[in-house]
């Protein structure tokens, strides 16, 4: 007879701790079934999701729209690579690329792809067009940045943990302080002839959600205009409704030259993401110069297209910009010494923790779980809240109070 007795959390936790590498340290919290704004364990136990997987489910989980186009294509054709055409990726293209106003999108499928994708555009760009020789094609990134995992990556990061002990890092990189338009200007006095893209997120998610000085997206656009460097915004958490706006370049009316998208393309149900910029910059790249089996696969692209409806239809933008003055608000009024900061834009904040013994943002995490709200702190002493954009008022008003309780545990 099978055995259908109900697993625990531990054994999962065992499990993974025994067969899975251990690059990450997640809660001690083991999901097994997601409903809009919700989740819950293997004990049945629901939790608000404050975090939507690092905004990739701003549409809520199993959005209905979205998982009815992931079931009906997955019925029909999955994947045929890019040895041939399929009916599905030319309607994405002609969606996306008018949906966000660009002339071309070259698909991939992880945002640290799409940030590779974006860097060689950039390279290419800079050797084809702006005559730069090819060895001394320079990138210009920001401290504090988190852009993905792959080794051309970390390069640009200043963080040892993302970059300490991997060898020899990719050339070519100069990083500045961010949120600081001077320092853009004076690396391109020197270096403007040999640069070809400034990239940069918006708003720093990983670092804690740094909210940069209004002006600043503007101003260091308008500096590689005049430079002649192109602008590229790593939008993949910023991105689709998460701020307020439906790029967190919106705020400034800044139209980058080359747009990254990921996470919520896809509203967390497949890895989608997307490189757009015009012509000029993308038909640098030839056939066989550039690729990915997966890119631009047809269950990606009827997913995409669901996920961006949802996004239009529902009115995200719009809500996060409303709750999330509520949370910031709610937030702000709670009476602690643990808090020393509130911050962010939309749906996107953060709360900055003074770390004491016993009370530090992984402790209140921990609280928070056992009260029913799931966050996760970053960088040790900040705790990012990012509840998907379809929540309601009255709900986020509840996990909001669950939060409050936490807190008070700590006075």
């Amino acid at each position: 007879m099978e055995n259908t007795r109900k697993r625990t959390s531990q054994e999962f936790i065992e499990l993974e701790a025994k067969y899975g590498a251990h690059n990450y340290h997640p809660l001690p919290v083991v999901l097994e079934r997601g409903e809009g704004p919700f989740m819950w364990d293997v004990e049945g136990k629901r939790y608000f999701d404050f975090l939507s997987a690092y905004s990739a489910v701003n549409q809520g989980h199993c959005h209905p729209k979205i998982v009815g186009a992931l079931i009906d294509q997955a019925q029909k054709l999955t994947l045929t690579s890019r040895a041939f055409y399929n009916s599905v990726l030319g309607d994405y293209e002609k969606y996306i690329t008018e949906y966000f106003g660009y002339e071309k999108v070259l698909p991939m499928n992880t945002g640290a792809e799409a940030d590779e994708t974006a860097l060689k555009l950039a390279r290419r760009w800079g050797v084809v067009k702006k005559g730069i020789p090819n060895d001394e094609v320079k990138i210009i990134c920001c401290e504090g940045n988190f852009h993905g995992r792959t080794i051309t990556i970390i390069t640009m990061s200043n963080d040892p943990d993302s970059y300490a002990n991997y060898g020899p890092l990719t050339p070519g990189f100069i990083r500045i302080p961010y949120n600081n338009p001077e320092a853009l200007e004076e690396v391109l006095k020197v270096h403007g002839d040999t640069t070809a893209g400034f990239i940069l997120e918006p708003i720093q998610g990983e670092a804690g959600v740094y909210v940069p000085d209004p002006g600043y997206l503007q101003k260091t656009y308008e500096i590689c205009k005049k430079y002649n460097v192109l602008f590229i915004a790593d939008e993949v958490q910023t991105g689709i409704a998460r701020t307020g706006k439906l790029l967190a370049c919106d705020h400034e009316n800044v139209r980058p030259d080359i747009l990254i998208l990921g996470k919520a393309l896809s509203g967390g149900v497949i890895p989608v993401s997307a490189v757009l910029a015009d012509d000029d910059i993308m038909l640098n790249i030839k056939p066989g110069e550039h690729g990915s089996t997966f890119g631009g696969f047809p269950l990606a692209g009827r997913v995409a297209m669901a996920a961006l409806e949802v996004v239009r239809e529902e009115n995200l933008a719009e809500r996060a910009t409303y709750l999330g003055e509520i949370f910031r608000q709610e937030m702000s009024s709670i009476k602690s010494e643990m808090i020393e900061l509130v911050r962010g834009k939309g749906l996107l904040n953060a709360v900055v923790i003074r770390n004491k013994p016993g009370k530090t943002a992984w402790d209140v995490c921990i609280e928070m779980k056992e009260h029913g709200v799931l966050a996760k702190p970053t960088h040790g002493n900040i705790i990012r809240f990012a509840p998907p954009l379809i929540i309601t008022e009255e709900q986020l008003r509840e996990g909001i109070e669950l939060i409050k309780k936490a807190f008070a545990k700590f006075e």
